[in-house]
């Protein structure tokens, strides 16, 4: 699906053709051989297009005369999560901005938040002609889509551990490394668009040099996306420790059960071997005792009695 966006009167307005300074947005369903049309049509390498839709792509930048292109990496609530819980709450998938030298075209394999927010007229300044400021607002409304990710899946741990702190069951465990998957996702993604960002920076790939506030902005966001990072790595150490602890406390409490009722068995084997001592065939002359009954009853009584006491003061309990 190909759309054209332009802005007028404060308000983002689609277009049934492209124009000049317009906003090229691409999201699937795609025809067959749609994207190499569209690629031929706009004058560029259609592998611009195809990369931008591998889930498995690194965050980078490229060059091709006058054809920009710049990858970046962003998060994606994974629709999986919901039948299976084994599965990472976030995912990441590439987001791809192709920089024309009349158009700016951005292309994914799903719908993103990210873009949303552009689409639904929620981000200040915005405008698709100034192709500058549209990159970096780009970059900064995925950081800030990072953050927001990274702020849930906290809020999401704090609360399995307060459940863990009731019930150890596998249940909360799995929820766990479903997040621990996320921020594994949320950190590699993280690492790569930074080192994108520390790049374009250097190389001055979007021509912002002499733009003080532009500099200033893009700045901004590399410290954000460097504090996004931060966080990430925290947060999965807090979860490493916390998994840890937890798994050893349930193994540290199957291994307490195991062990009262391996003492019960050993108390309770006393009246056992004693009634089976006595029940058997032997002419001992004890059956025919009118209070042996009683007798072999309180004597396996106060022997168990003692057993159990020892094994309290021992600790064994």
């Amino acid at each position: 699906m190909i759309r054209y966006y332009t802005r007028e009167k404060r308000r983002l307005v689609e277009l049934h053709e492209p124009e000049p300074g317009c906003w090229v947005n691409l999201t699937p369903p795609f025809a067959p051989d749609e994207l190499e049309d569209f690629a031929r049509r706009f004058e560029f390498d259609p592998v611009f297009l195809t990369d931008s839709l591998d889930l498995d792509e690194r965050a980078r930048y490229e060059r091709d005369e006058d054809i920009r292109f710049i990858l970046i990496n962003t998060p994606l609530l994974n629709r999986t999560d919901e039948t299976s819980e084994n599965e990472a709450i976030f995912i990441t998938i590439p987001i791809g901005i192709i920089l024309t030298i009349e158009h700016v075209i951005t292309v994914s394999a799903y719908e993103t938040p990210v873009l949303d927010r552009f689409l639904d007229n929620k981000v200040r300044n915005f405008n698709p002609g100034d192709e500058k400021r549209f990159v970096l607002q780009v970059l900064e409304q995925n950081v800030y889509y990072f953050l927001s990710c990274l702020k849930t899946l906290n809020l999401r741990r704090n609360r399995i551990e307060k459940e863990l702190m009731h019930s150890s069951r596998n249940a909360e465990l799995k929820q766990l490394l479903s997040i621990e998957k996320s921020l594994v996702y949320f950190l590699n993604s993280l690492n790569a668009n930074e080192l994108l960002k520390m790049k374009m920076k250097r190389t001055d790939f979007l021509h912002i040099n002499g733009d003080e506030d532009m500099t200033d902005l893009f700045e901004d966001i590399i410290i954000d996306n460097s504090q996004a990072l931060s966080m990430a790595n925290v947060y999965t150490n807090i979860l490493n420790g916390t998994m840890d602890a937890y798994s050893s406390i349930i193994s540290n409490n199957l291994n307490q059960v195991i062990h009262r009722l391996t003492v019960i068995t050993v108390v309770l084997m006393v009246p056992t071997l004693i009634s089976s001592f006595l029940g058997m065939n032997i002419p001992n002359g004890l059956p025919e005792h009118p209070w042996a009954f009683y007798g072999t009853v309180a004597f396996a009584g106060l022997f168990t009695g003692g057993l159990y006491w020892f094994m309290q003061r021992r600790k064994y309990l």
